[in-house]
Formats: structure tokens, sequence, C-alpha cells
């Protein structure tokens, strides 16, 4: 009897022990799919074929892409994002938000196992295709930058660096973060709509790119617009592999344009500078033109 009674007590051990492990594996298995979840961006795919990254502008939504999504969606694979604080994208509390973003964007393609992606960004979203493409040369394919710059601090000063930068004022982080949470909710949308009005010709695309700036958290609108204004990119383009197009805005004159663009990308290797009669918002402004320099450059 004692006998019988220890040999149940042994397998009722073994019994727990492997329901204990079986447990473990499972949280294990969960906490590594959550691990891999990215939580800089929100993403939605579209369409099917060669993969294409989408990356919108500051405080942009992915919707920004919609009409170009349309255009697109049955050649290729769109993974368009939105990214954290922007348009209503939960917020992210972390100290470099923007470089986050630059790796949670390199982890996904490796976790989706996507090949050679594509990627289409506008604004910031130009500034963080750049990024992606000089710190993963071999993960990615070809890149247009839609009126973006390498290091938008150096408009018209090219002698200016980031250093030079960091213990100016202007450049502080926490207080753009105060001035951003002090501009009041009343009116928002009108007087951000009639800025607008200087990046888009259309007034309802202006209303709604002013939508989005006031479903943005404004912590994140401080803290991005002073990242990007204290990273400066020109040196690390030199390492990308992949073609680039830019399309640049006229800055009063196209001829200016040009000039600011040259200075900027000198160091790219592969690139195509083409200058849009157009304002910030390209894809709006010039859409014809806009989709056919997109279909000619990634059929190329």
């Amino acid at each position: 009897m004692t006998s019988r009674i220890h040999e149940n007590r042994k397998n009722n051990a073994k019994s727990l022990n492997k329901k204990v492990i079986i447990l473990v594996l499972a949280i294990l298995a969960f906490a590594n799919v959550f691990a891999q979840h990215p939580t800089a961006f929100e993403v939605k795919v579209t369409g099917k074929g060669q993969p294409v990254i989408l990356i919108p502008g500051y405080s942009c939504s992915g919707e920004v892409w919609s009409e170009t999504v349309d255009h697109l969606k049955n050649k290729y694979e769109l993974h368009v994002l939105t990214l954290a604080g922007f348009a209503g994208a939960k917020p992210i509390e972390d100290e470099e938000i923007l470089k986050t973003v630059r790796d949670q964007i390199i982890q996904y393609v490796k976790d989706k196992k996507l090949k050679k992606p594509m990627l289409i960004g506008h604004s910031l979203g130009a500034f963080m295709t750049l990024w992606l493409n000089s710190t993963e040369p071999d993960l990615f394919g070809k890149g247009i930058c839609v009126d973006g710059l390498p290091f938008i601090s150096a408009i018209g000063k090219p002698e200016v660096t980031a250093e030079s930068l960091r213990n100016n004022p202007q450049y502080n982080k926490q207080a753009t973060i105060n001035n951003f949470k002090a501009i009041p909710n009343e009116g928002y949308v009108k007087n951000t709509t009639k800025a607008m009005m200087y990046q888009v010709s259309d007034s309802v695309h202006a209303r709604k790119i002013a939508e989005w700036s006031f479903k943005s958290d404004r912590k994140t609108l401080g803290s991005t617009i002073i990242e990007m204004s204290l990273t400066d990119l020109r040196q690390d383009i030199s390492k990308i592999k992949s073609p680039i197009l830019v399309m640049a805005s006229v800055f009063g004159t196209k001829e200016a344009s040009e000039k600011v663009y040259n200075e900027q990308y000198t160091l790219l290797p592969n690139k195509t500078i083409k200058v849009a009669d157009s304002k910030h918002f390209i894809m709006y402004d010039q859409q014809e033109w806009f989709f056919n320099e997109v279909d000619a450059f990634l059929k190329s």
C-alpha cells in the first residue's frame, strides 16, 4: 500500500511538472509574440506583390497615402504606417521616439520576412526612408523621398551641424513639448488649416491634415520635431546601396529647390532628384505627375 501511494505521488508530481513546463512555454511564446508586435507604429496591409512600406509625414495619418494605395494596390503589397502619437495613434514614452520607430520598422521587416521592401516616405517619412536605408543598406530596396531632407536644420545653411545646435534654446526638447501642450484646443483646427494652405493647395486636404495634427499627442509633436532637427544624415546616406528617387517641392523657385536638394543629397550615391511644380504635399498637389514618376521608378 505504501509503495502504491508513493508511486501515485510520483506520477502526480510528474504530471504537475509537465503542466508547469507547458504553461511556462505557453507564457514564453505569448511574450515572444507580444514583444515582436510593433508599438511605435500602426500598420495596414493592402494588395499583393512586391512589398512597399509607406511612411507618412509629421503628424499625419497613413490615410495621407489613400490615393497612392488605390493606385498601387493591384501591383504591390502595401504596408501603410501611422507612427505612434500621430493622428490618434497611441503614443509611446520612449526618450527617442524616432529611433524607436526606425528600429521597430527594421524588426518588422525581419519578422515578416519581407524581401527587399521598397520605401515611400513623405517629409518626416522621407527622412525615415533615408535613415532606414542607411542603417540597413542590404535590407531595403528602392526608396522614394517625397519632399524630405537628410538634415532639415541645414536648409540654406549647409555649414550647420547637429552638434552646433544642441545648446541652442530653440532646439530644447522639453521647452518645445511645453509649447505644443500650451496651444489651446479652441481654434486649433481652424488656425492649422490656414497654416497648411502654405503646404497644400486644396483646402479640404489642408483641413484633413489639421485634424490629424489636432488628434496627435502634443508631447510626440514636440519630441519628434526636435529629434529630426538634431539628426544629421548627410554623411550616413553615403552608405545607401539602393536607388533613391527624391521629389522636391518649390522653395521660392525651382532653381532654389535644386540648389538645396543637391547640397543636402551630395553624398547619396544612386539618386535622381526631380523638382515638382508643387507645394509640400506633392502627392496631393501634382497627383498625376507623382503617380507617373512613382510608376516609372518602381518598375525600372
